[in-house]
């Protein structure tokens, strides 16, 4: 079955378009500042290696969507050979709060029930909705799936999601864990289920989405257990602007020492912590390193090396928690940007954790992976697995819609 995959954003649109049958991605790009001057799609052929790449308005997400159609179906450098090939639409939707659990079919019911999950992402839900609705007018005839990133959490017990706040908070306002990165944490999870070679029910795994945004999931049995993000994915480690998990009292603390507005403080927490706050001169893990690299004489050198090891302190924590909660460990995965690519710090979280069963082979750790490859980096003596797997969040929305499409056929 031809999925079509999307990503929609504020101003962008991503998308994929795959042979689910095969689960080969012919062509996939990014349609840029839609809504402003200087619109333009990113467009790749990946069967012939074509790439094509122009400025063409684009007013709203519809029209978007249009030239989306127009590049895969164009005779030069498209792949398919008319709209009636894309045989599904698959939307990568960020919250789904407590309405979804699992991938759903849209309806008139599932938008207005997504249209109540502003409030919980109001960055990313807005443009979802504007992505599905331009689907829908270019593609009214066409099966649409959403595959929310926090479906895969919704496993977690009570006394994992609530926080002890009054009650009538989870009431009113919905307020309690939901987590994220959960459709990267169910991709990366079931392939180590898989190299574990037992039962999935009988697994116990910790996965480490670790990127701008970071996450931490632990996964039993299949499921989701807990995870580090919370009611936002403010919540849980050190990322690239964000400051992840600081007591509660330090935002009343700071907005009457600096006279902070609610939104003013919500831009620290967001936008000025994390490696940039730290650090002092980047977010970005790959400057950091350069510094720690260049030794005490580069300038930067403490802070970065400082907000390094303030996240590799935070993740061994967490694995360590997470091994306790699921009374056990048979694997660690790294995947996303900087878990697939930094050795630096995938080296430093494995270290001294010996009593977890753990050994890391550094050669092997050495890898800054470019390719879609899975590497394993502990040691044939280590007790606990340690995997790198390059996750793949859009192959699991094409499956997803391919399942649920294919259902309506039956």
């Amino acid at each position: 079955m031809n999925v079509l995959v999307v990503n929609a954003g504020s101003s962008s649109l991503k998308y994929q378009l795959f042979d689910t049958n095969t689960e080969t991605v012919y062509a996939k790009g990014i349609c840029e500042r839609i809504g402003s001057e200087g619109s333009l799609i990113d467009h790749k052929q990946l069967i012939k290696g074509l790439k094509v790449e122009k400025q063409i308005p684009m007013k709203d997400h519809s029209e978007a969507m249009k030239i989306v159609v127009d590049a895969l179906t164009d005779p030069e450098h498209g792949c398919i050979s008319g709209m009636d090939e894309i045989e599904a639409v698959g939307h990568r939707v960020v919250h789904g709060g407590a309405f979804f659990s699992q991938s759903i079919l849209l309806s008139d019911d599932v938008l207005a029930k997504l249209e109540l999950c502003r409030d919980f992402a109001p960055l990313h839900t807005p443009a979802h909705i504007m992505g599905i609705k331009g689907c829908l007018e270019v593609m009214p005839d066409k099966p649409q799936v959403l595959v929310f990133d926090t479906a895969f959490h919704q496993t977690m017990k009570p006394e994992a999601y609530m926080y002890a706040l009054p009650y009538e908070y989870y009431e009113k306002y919905g307020i309690r864990r939901y987590g994220a990165h959960g459709t990267s944490h169910r991709f990366v999870s079931g392939v180590m289920a898989e190299l574990l070679g037992k039962p999935v029910e009988d697994t116990k795994i910790v996965t480490c989405h670790i990127g701008n945004g970071s996450s931490i999931s632990a996964v039993k049995g299949g499921k989701v257990v807990d995870t580090s993000m919370g009611f936002t994915p403010l919540a849980g480690v050190e990322m690239g602007t964000r400051c992840g998990d600081i007591d509660p009292a330090i935002v009343p603390y700071m907005m009457e020492k600096d006279g902070l507005s609610t939104e003013e403080v919500n831009t620290v927490m967001n936008k000025k912590s994390g490696f940039l706050g730290i650090s002092g001169f980047s977010s970005d893990s790959r400057d950091l390193e350069a510094a720690i690299a260049n030794g005490p004489d580069d300038p930067h050198y403490e802070r970065a090396d400082l907000a390094v090891n303030i996240l590799k302190h935070q993740i061994k924590k967490y694995i360590g928690a997470y091994a306790a909660l699921m009374n056990g460990l048979d694997a660690v995965v790294f995947t996303a940007g900087i878990g697939e690519n930094n050795p630096h710090l995938r080296e430093i979280v494995c270290e001294d954790m010996e009593y977890f069963g753990i050994e890391i082979n550094k050669e092997l750790n050495a890898v800054t992976l470019r390719q879609p490859n899975i590497v394993k980096l502990s040691t044939d003596a280590s007790k606990t697995a340690v995997y790198l797997i390059p996750t793949n969040e859009e192959l699991v929305i094409a499956r997803d819609t391919a399942a649920i499409a294919s259902a309506l056929k039956a």
